[in-house]
């Protein structure tokens, strides 16, 4: 009998890395948005994920405005742009934390 060749190995061994990753881009795929499985390694280790790197790029820039979302308050306003409550109060004449309503444009700095 004709020996076989080790070659008929990598078939299915090439089947198997197909499908293991296959498994890691649809589990990728449906993480939370901004949240994915190969973003938890990159932080871990202290080196910037490319998405994370974007992020700070884009916000060193100051904005002016702020569009108010669905949900959005006061505080989570200031949180997010690092403009104080007081501030804001400041800039905008009409400004009612407790009365925010989606699509009202406040403005963040002069």
């Amino acid at each position: 009998m004709a020996r076989r060749s080790p070659a008929r190995f990598l078939a299915p061994i090439a089947l198997l890395v197909f499908a293991v990753a296959l498994y890691t881009v649809v589990k990728d795929a449906r993480a939370p948005a901004g949240r994915s499985s190969s973003d938890a390694p990159a932080r871990a280790s202290g080196t910037p994920s490319k998405s994370s790197a974007k992020k700070k790029k884009s916000s060193t820039r100051t904005r002016r405005t702020y569009t108010v979302k669905p949900g959005d308050t006061a505080s989570g306003i200031a949180d997010k742009t690092g403009v104080s409550i007081t501030t804001m109060e400041k800039l905008n004449k009409n400004f009612d934390p407790q009365t925010l309503a989606p699509g009202q444009r406040i403005r963040l700095s002069e």
